[in-house]
C-alpha cells in the first residue's frame, strides 16, 4: 500500500476550487494543520469569512477528494474562519475593525435601516463579530429596531455603544431623543458621523455595517473621506423611479472610488396575508436587471411583508424573531453573499498589493 503524505493530501485537495475566489483551496491558503494517522485523515480549512456561503459544498468535495486517495479510510475536516481585514482604517479607536460596509439607498422610505439592521443581526448569527453605525443623522432609526433607546456611556473619553442581539450599535438617536430635531448644517453632521465613527469603543469587529442617510449629501462624503470603506451595498425598491434615484448614490460610490458590493431588492414583492397569492405592487426584478446591466452583484431580494414592519417596531430584527421563516432564510443568504463580496474585495486588493510590489 502507498504512503499517505501531506503532500498527497494536497495535491488531492488542490482539486477543490472556491467558486467565488476562482482558485483551489491550497493556493489560497486555506489548508492547514494536516494530520495522517494509519489511513486517517485530518485538516483544517481556514475561510474567509464565517458567512462563507459555499461553505458545507467545500467541505464535502474536501473530505470527497480525500477520500479518494488510495489507502484512506477516514477523513475529518474542519472549518474554521478567520475574516480578512480591510487596509486603511488608521484611526485609533478603528484599528480592530476589519471592514466597514455601507448600506446607502438614493431616497427615503426604501427600508434600508430595517435591511441594514437584519444584514447586521444576521452576519452575527453567522458567527462573525459585528457593529451598526446608524449614520442616519437627521432620522436615525436603528435604537427603535434594536429596542435599545436610552442614554449611552463615556468610559476613558470612549463612547461606549449599545450591545443588543449579538451585536453593538451606535446612534445619534442617542443624543437626540423623541421628537426633538436635529438642526444641523452640514458641519455639525460631519463632525457628529466623525465621533460616531472615532470616539466609539467598538472593539473588534468583522464587520461594522454603516446604515447612510438617503442621498448623496455631506454624511456620505464624510464618511469616504474619513475612513477606507471595503464596499458598499444598494438597497432599491424594484419600481423604475426608485432605482432611477439610487443610481445617483451608486454613481457617487463610483466617483469617490467605492466598491460596489451589489444591489439589494427591498419590498420586491408581496405576499397576500389571507390567500398566499403573490402581488408585485412595485413591480418586480428592477434591481437585479440593473446589477446585470452595471455589472455589479445582484444579492439577493425581500418582499413587502407586515411582520418585518411589526418586529421593527418592537425592536427584534425579523431574523431573529422570525427564524425559521422565509424571510428570515432571505436576509441571511443576502448577509452571506455580502460577506462574500467582501472576502473577494479583500483579495483583489491583495492581488493589487503583489503586484504593484512586483514592479
Amino acid at each position: 500500500m502507498a504512503q499517505i503524505t501531506k503532500e498527497i493530501v494536497l495535491e488531492a485537495l488542490s482539486s477543490v476550487e472556491d467558486p467565488d475566489l476562482h482558485k483551489d483551496i491550497v493556493s489560497l491558503g486555506f489548508v492547514q494543520d494536516i494530520r495522517i494517522c494509519e489511513g486517517n485523515v485530518a485538516f483544517e480549512i481556514h475561510l474567509t469569512t464565517p458567512a462563507c456561503p459555499v461553505k458545507e459544498k467545500l467541505e464535502s468535495q474536501s473530505r470527497q477528494a480525500v477520500l479518494a486517495i488510495p489507502g484512506v479510510k477516514e477523513v475529518a475536516v474542519t472549518m474554521k474562519s478567520e475574516v480578512k481585514a480591510h487596509q486603511g482604517l488608521d484611526i485609533s479607536s478603528l484599528k480592530r475593525v476589519k471592514n466597514i460596509v455601507a448600506v446607502g439607498s438614493g431616497k427615503g422610505g426604501v427600508g434600508k435601516s430595517t435591511v441594514s439592521a437584519n444584514l447586521a443581526v444576521a452576519l452575527s448569527l453567522e458567527g462573525a463579530k459585528v457593529g451598526l453605525l446608524d449614520g442616519d443623522i437627521y432620522g436615525p432609526s436603528i435604537p427603535i429596531m434594536m429596542g435599545k433607546p436610552g442614554d449611552t456611556t463615556l468610559r476613558e473619553n470612549l463612547i461606549q455603544p449599545k450591545v443588543a442581539h449579538g451585536i453593538k450599535f451606535m446612534s445619534m438617536g442617542f443624543f437626540a431623543q423623541g421628537d426633538q430635531p436635529l438642526i444641523w448644517r452640514g458641519p455639525m453632521a460631519h463632525r457628529a458621523l466623525e465621533q460616531s465613527l472615532a470616539d466609539v469603543e467598538w472593539g473588534e469587529l468583522d464587520y461594522l455595517i454603516v446604515d447612510l442617510p438617503p442621498g448623496t449629501g455631506d454624511v456620505h462624503l464624510t464618511l469616504v473621506q474619513t475612513v477606507s470603506i471595503t464596499g458598499a451595498v444598494i438597497v432599491s425598491t424594484p419600481q423604475d423611479v426608485g432605482l432611477m434615484i439610487s443610481m445617483k448614490t451608486l454613481r457617487m460610490f463610483q466617483q469617490t472610488n467605492v466598491r460596489l458590493l451589489g444591489m439589494i431588492e427591498n419590498m420586491s414583492y408581496h405576499l397576500c396575508s389571507h390567500c398566499g397569492s403573490k402581488e408585485e405592487i412595485f413591480g418586480h426584478g428592477g434591481a437585479k436587471q440593473a446589477s446585470a446591466k452595471l455589472e455589479i452583484p445582484f444579492l439577493g431580494e425581500i418582499p413587502l411583508d407586515i411582520s418585518i414592519r411589526i418586529k421593527a417596531d418592537e425592536g427584534v430584527p425579523a431574523v431573529i424573531a422570525l427564524p425559521g421563516s422565509p424571510i428570515a432564510q432571505n436576509y441571511r443568504e443576502i448577509a452571506k453573499r455580502v460577506a462574500a463580496q467582501v472576502s473577494i474585495a479583500n483579495f483583489s486588493a491583495q492581488k493589487l498589493e503583489v503586484v504593484e510590489e512586483s514592479k
